[in-house]
């Protein structure tokens, strides 16, 4: 069916009597996810689409994670769409690993290449969301007071776009700057010879610490929970490697998207409980030297993320190295983490050595708490620090953030803040029930993954449904209550089965105060998730209230 006959018999039959502007689709966002489903839905389908996003340019999660050090923790060479051949081999890279520059421009040709920024309406906050039931429309708001109603609105919030600051009493009198890393200026931020705050040693931390202690003039740290961390591995690529790369990317994403991480290795088959201590450490090491913290936990050995030995085994191997990397023993105590490894696997470009240097200095804030902001810097129970700038790494209400802060009902009226104030529920990481023709890109529990070829295996399957939807005439698609426990059982099996929840974990909501803990990511991979949508069709869904089927 070509985009002419999709147009005649769409849902422009349903066209909207007031004045209020009517498109076939609206999508929320412009990074990975945004900017695919544009494509696919204007480009390829031959829908009208407007598009908002709350950034001036596209880039979603990279154009405001400008921090200093804004690294990509996915291999150069598949933290990119694969769905374009001749986009695949028209885009190169310098190094193994891409900066926050490279995939901000990697983005930006991506919207020229396809014309989706004519799409945008930027600066601009999509602040509600109504079904309408007598027009099965959604009516969506914007703080700069666009009204516009859509058949189909699609969400491309990100994981982690909203950002988090803790309440510290005091916050509001301090004198000297304060910055978000997920909220950076896009002038940039003048740290040279300053006295600089760090709170937070997550990814983002690590990856600022490191960025900015070459330039400050002291930098005090201060940890909430010491983090493993693994080397990244960034390393220049020869035009030769590129090339060769280029050459076999048909082999390369076949192998990708039936994988578990889709992070471009092979995950390895072999138990850790298998081996010697001697060939633990052996593949161990040969891993480190390699690079990248997925790779470490789920190339190394099969159950290090199900099996406490095993996980064990791997603890010691990083605290090992953190005691030989940093100088000074009480310095190296509060870095080595006691816990298990079993949050998001971290890797770094030098965060143990940067503790080496004369003008970095570690508070741990679980021995010395925080007690207040003042005007000059930061009290904790051992004393005042002062600081001239303070810098917020600490993180963001993850996956459902975004959802709850919005003015967002479904059928009936009901509020998505309400409905998963016990954590976040949904469908395939994509729908909802009681919101019908609401697509979820990376929505609660959906895959944990690299995230554009999630990104792409979603957008693809919203394509493809909104398609079906408009051939056929269909009005509505909801799943069934069913459908949604039953895939939210599926999720929880499968998580429990890992170590993931007994850690304390943004993956599971633990860095929100009063925020429930619950699981929020499908732990069953890629590979199985795409399984997953091919073989339910549309089985657990209702169209029209009346009809489901298999595709």
């Amino acid at each position: 069916m070509d985009k002419t006959t999709i147009r005649e018999g769409n849902v422009m039959s349903q066209i909207n009597k007031s004045n209020i502007p009517h498109f076939d689709a609206v999508v929320v966002g412009a990074g990975f996810g945004g900017l695919y489903a544009v494509h696919k839905l204007k480009n390829e389908l031959g829908l009208t689409v407007r598009a908002y996003d709350t950034g001036a340019d596209v880039g979603g999660t990279w154009y405001w994670n400008r921090y200093p050090g804004a690294l990509s923790d996915t291999q150069s060479y598949i933290y990119r769409y694969s769905f374009d051949k001749e986009l695949l081999q028209e885009s190169t890279w310098k190094n193994t690993y891409l900066t926050q520059p490279e995939i901000f421009e990697y983005l930006s040709h991506v919207a020229d290449r396809f014309d989706l920024r004519s799409n945008y309406q930027f600066r601009t906050k999509v602040t509600a969301a109504h079904f309408n039931e007598e027009t099965n429309l959604w009516q969506i708001m914007t703080d700069r007071g666009d009204e516009v109603t859509a058949k189909f609105f699609v969400t491309g919030l990100g994981l982690l776009s909203a950002t988090n600051v803790p309440n510290f009493k005091g916050r509001e009198t301090f004198k000297g700057e304060q910055y978000h890393t997920g909220a950076w200026p896009e002038s940039g931020v003048d740290l040279k010879g300053k006295r600089v705050g760090v709170i937070g040693t997550g990814s983002t931390g690590v990856q600022l610490i490191i960025g900015i202690a070459p330039e400050v003039e002291h930098l005090t740290v201060f940890q909430r929970s010491a983090q493993y961390s693994v080397p990244v591995g960034k390393r220049p690529q020869s035009e030769e490697d590129i090339a060769k790369i280029k050459g076999n990317y048909g082999e390369i994403w076949k192998q990708v998207k039936s994988s578990a991480v889709a992070f471009g290795f092979d995950e390895s088959t072999v138990p850790a409980v298998s081996v010697s201590k001697e060939e633990q450490d052996r593949v161990f090491e040969e891993t480190w030297n390699k690079g990248g913290g997925f790779r470490f936990m789920f190339g190394t050995f099969s159950d290090i993320a199900t099996n406490p030995e095993a996980n064990e085994a791997a603890c010691e191997f990083i605290r090992k190295k953190i005691r030989e990397i940093v100088k000074d023993p009480e310095t190296a105590r509060k870095l080595t983490p006691t816990s298990l490894y079993a949050k998001r696997p971290l890797c770094d470009n030098g965060y143990y050595d940067t503790f080496n240097r004369d003008n970095v200095s570690l508070i741990d804030v679980k021995e010395n708490p925080i007690l207040e902001i003042t005007s000059k810097g930061i009290r904790t129970t051992d004393g005042e620090y002062e600081l001239d700038v303070l810098i917020y790494a600490t993180g963001f209400d993850a996956v459902d953030g975004h959802y709850i802060k919005m003015d967002l009902r479904g059928r009936g009226g009901v509020s998505m803040r309400e409905k998963w104030e016990d954590g976040p529920t949904g469908y395939l990481g994509i729908t909802n029930t009681d919101f019908p023709n609401l697509f979820m890109i990376l929505g609660p529990n959906g895959p944990f993954t690299n995230l554009p070829p999630s990104i792409e295996t979603q957008v693809e399957w919203i394509s493809d449904t909104v398609k079906y939807m408009v051939e056929r005439n269909i009005k509505t698609i909801e799943p069934t209550q069913d459908a949604e426990n039953e895939w939210l059982t599926t999720c929880s099996t499968i998580a429990d089965a890992t170590l993931f929840p007994k850690a304390e974990s943004w993956i599971f909501g633990a860095n929100i105060p009063g925020k429930k803990n619950s699981v929020r990511f499908y732990m069953g991979g890629l590979g199985n998730y795409r399984k997953v949508l091919e073989e339910v069709g549309y089985n657990g869904f209702a169209f029209d209230h009346a009809f489901s089927g298999k595709k």
